[in-house]
């Protein structure tokens, strides 16, 4: 089986640590591929980092040439672009977000979102309502450490999601879901702390990625999904003729 990780920013280094994560996670004989847009933000945090993230996205997917892939995971926590995706593509498309919420409704009543800055939450709570799985989000809490400020410090960073963990589990979270995919890794050490079960969307999505594929599944032609309609689209400032 093969699965392509689609990083939302260019920043390569990043798109190796989700990689590593997406590995650890998935099963002897899964493949993980890690695909990083040649063009878009280098860290998305905003409104406006999101929307190009997920156009550079698609078109990183609409011009993917390497081995046929089983399974799409996309790692951005709140970013846009899953319907589309799921419209472009042909294989199972998994958001490491909703894979995160869907995976910490089943192990308690009540979650909560530790994330980055504090401008992201707002996009996170609405990818959870679009994905129907905010009625059990207690809380989205900011670090106020940016995206490309996680891997610099890693102590901070652990400091940094234990006191906002700490407020979420006031606001009554019983599971905590690392807001980022660039926090992967943190989900061991911090449950074992915190008390709590800890879930990384990354290795999340794997692994219902792999099973949507061993089940024969993916996403339905019927209605919302459909394929995209067959027209003119330029992507991209149109050259010169």
């Amino acid at each position: 089986m093969r699965i392509v990780v689609t990083n939302c920013n260019t920043t390569p280094e990043m798109t190796e640590e989700i990689v590593q994560g997406a590995r650890s996670a998935a099963a002897p004989g899964t493949t993980v591929t890690g695909l990083t847009p040649v063009w878009g933000p280098e860290s998305a945090e905003g409104w406006l980092d999101s929307h190009l993230s997920a156009a550079a996205v698609l078109d990183t997917l609409r011009t993917y040439d390497g081995p046929p892939y089983d399974a799409v995971v996309m790692a951005g926590f709140g970013e846009h672009g899953r319907e589309g995706v799921r419209e472009l593509v042909d294989a199972p498309v998994v958001d490491i977000t909703e894979a995160a919420a869907h995976l910490a409704c089943l192990l308690g009543r009540r979650y909560g979102v530790v994330t980055t800055l504090d401008r992201s939450r707002g996009q996170i709570e609405d990818s959870l309502e679009t994905a129907r799985v905010a009625r059990n989000c207690a809380a989205v809490l900011g670090t106020g450490l940016a995206v490309l400020d996680l891997a610099t410090d890693p102590a901070r960073t652990e400091s940094a999601f234990l006191t906002a963990a700490e407020r979420a589990r006031a606001a009554g979270a019983e599971v905590l879901v690392l807001g980022c995919a660039g926090m992967t890794g943190l989900q061991r050490t911090l449950s074992e702390k915190l008390r709590l079960p800890v879930v990384d969307g990354v290795g999340a999505a794997v692994k219902l990625a792999e099973s949507l594929v061993t089940l024969n599944l993916t996403t339905s032609r019927a209605g919302s999904y459909a394929r995209p309609l067959p027209k003119r689209r330029v992507w991209g400032r149109p050259q010169p003729t």
